[in-house]
Order: structure tokens, then C-alpha cells, then sequence
């Protein structure tokens, strides 16, 4: 069976290869030029260029990648299962769907699932990485994606970002619900519900909301000893390792992945921003 993943999920681009999953990458666009996420770009160099006032765009996978290998797996008559980045924050999800259809009407035992994770950055990674699991265990590809479908929606982000700027800039959130606090220290908190971006709270100073970060994991997610924690990062390793080692003090999950926040997603979210994602405590 054949595992398809977006560059949404911000893994590194060695996940891809040494575990057998199949990346179409967003592209970037920064300084006239059009790049492939992580396959392309470091997300260092957008973070350095935001930094400097730079805006860079992005785009969705383009169809032709998805026609090229839906096509050859219908060709070879394999399964695949698509973990496709959140619906309401790509079109991705929207045009490979369109694509398979076009595949089918050719070849009409194409056999691929594509599921919606309504998910984003190392919340939907965590999900690639189960599917990799799963699949290597020997699931079939209705229980696996069903697995999948289960997990992503318990999946928790919690969230929060430098600056609100980026995300209402990039149309990622509305200018209403940016609430810009126009001091610097003001810090929101977010999470991602129906696969959409939307503000919680917001703290004064990042301290305080990481703290803050914490106690909804407590309460959102229950007992972590059986738990992995993703915290996905924007070129800001320094400040992650705090907030593992406060999360390791206080909950105690059973490990860690660590990432930094892609070329695509960091585009919207900017620098400085810090991430943490979990399965709920009904999971």
C-alpha cells in the first residue's frame, strides 16, 4: 500500500524517504522565485526573510503532481491512502479529490482513499507517522484509513504566535479575530477546530502563555503517559526546549518529536511561533 503525505505535516524530508511515504510538496513564493517545501526551501531562510518585512506567498500542490501519481497507482493497481493538510486551511485536500475522480473515470478500480486530517503542521506529522505504523503492521487500507480518520479527529494544536500580523496578512485568519494586542507582550493562544485556525485567549507575556498552554493540555488530554507530544517551532529551538522540559515536569508524556515549522505553514504563522499537539483524553 502506498502512503501519501503534504508537506502540511512538516516532517523532514528523511521521514519521506527512509520510510516510504510519497510527499507533494506547497510551494513558496519568496524573492520572485518558486520553491518546493522542504524539498526546496529551509524554512530558516523565510523566517530570516520575515524577519526583514519580506511577505511570502504559497500555493497548493499543483494538480499535475497528483495526476502523475494517482495515475501511476492506478496503472500499477495498487491502494493508496492520502493524508491530505486541513481543508480550511489548503486547497490541497479540495484538488486532489478533484484528480482522483478525473483517475477514476479512466481507470474506475483506482483504489485510494484520501481523508481530510483537518489538521496542520506536526498535529497532521503525528498522524503520517501513525499510518506509517499501521501500514508496516499490515492493516488493511479501510482499517487504516478509518484508524486515521478516528486519531485526526481527536487530535488537540494549541498554539501561539510572535505575531498576529502574519497569520490575518496570509488570510489565514480573519482580521477580526486577530485582535491584535498592540503590545508587543500581549500573546494569543489558538487552537484548530474543524481544521480552522481560532484565537482561545490572550496572555500577557510568552511565559505566562505557555503556562497557560499547559493546563488545557492537562485538561484537554488527561493522562500523557502513554502520550507522544509534537512541538513544531519557527527557528526558535532554544524556547522549545523549555517548554519540553515544563511539560516533561508537569505531565510527563511518554516521548517527544520535535520539528521545525515548514517553509508553508511559517509563511502564515511566522516567526517565533510554538506549536504543541496531542491526542484528547477520549482518544
Amino acid at each position: 500500500m502506498k502512503l501519501f503525505a503534504d508537506s502540511g505535516c512538516d516532517l523532514p524530508k528523511e521521514f519521506f524517504e527512509e520510510e516510504d511515504v510519497q510527499l507533494f510538496s506547497l510551494r513558496v513564493d519568496y524573492n520572485n522565485q518558486n520553491y518546493n517545501d522542504i524539498v526546496e526551501i529551509d524554512p530558516k531562510s523565510i523566517y530570516d526573510a520575515m524577519r526583514q518585512g519580506a511577505v511570502p506567498k504559497t500555493s497548493q500542490v499543483s494538480p499535475e503532481v497528483f495526476l502523475t501519481h494517482f495515475e501511476e497507482l492506478a496503472k500499477n493497481n495498487e491502494e493508496g491512502l492520502y493524508i491530505a493538510f486541513s481543508s480550511n486551511l489548503s486547497g490541497t485536500y479540495n484538488t486532489a479529490v478533484m484528480i482522483a475522480s478525473q483517475v477514476r473515470e479512466q481507470y474506475p478500480q483506482f483504489k485510494l482513499k484520501i481523508i481530510d486530517s483537518k489538521c496542520a503542521s506536526l498535529g497532521y506529522g503525528l498522524l503520517v507517522k501513525e499510518a506509517v505504523r499501521l501500514r508496516n503492521e499490515g492493516l488493511s487500507l479501510d482499517d487504516l484509513a478509518s484508524r486515521i480518520s478516528r486519531m485526526a479527529e481527536h487530535m488537540t494544536h494549541l498554539f501561539t504566535v510572535e505575531n498576529l500580523d502574519y497569520l490575518a496578512r496570509g488570510g489565514r485568519l480573519s482580521k477580526s479575530s486577530a485582535f491584535i494586542g498592540g503590545l508587543l507582550s500581549i500573546k494569543p493562544i489558538l487552537h484548530v477546530e474543524d481544521g480552522k485556525l481560532i484565537p482561545l485567549e490572550k496572555i500577557r507575556g510568552r511565559k505566562k502563555a505557555i503556562n497557560r498552554m499547559i493546563e488545557l493540555m492537562a485538561e484537554r488530554g488527561g493522562d500523557f503517559s502513554a502520550k507522544t507530544v509534537g512541538i513544531s517551532h519557527g527557528d526558535d529551538l532554544e524556547f522549545v526546549q523549555e517548554v519540553q522540559s515544563l511539560i516533561q515536569q508537569q505531565l510527563n508524556p511518554k516521548s517527544f518529536i520535535i520539528t521545525t515549522i515548514g517553509a508553508v505553514i511559517g509563511a502564515h504563522s511566522g516567526p517565533g511561533t510554538i506549536a504543541i499537539f496531542f491526542t484528547d483524553k477520549d482518544y
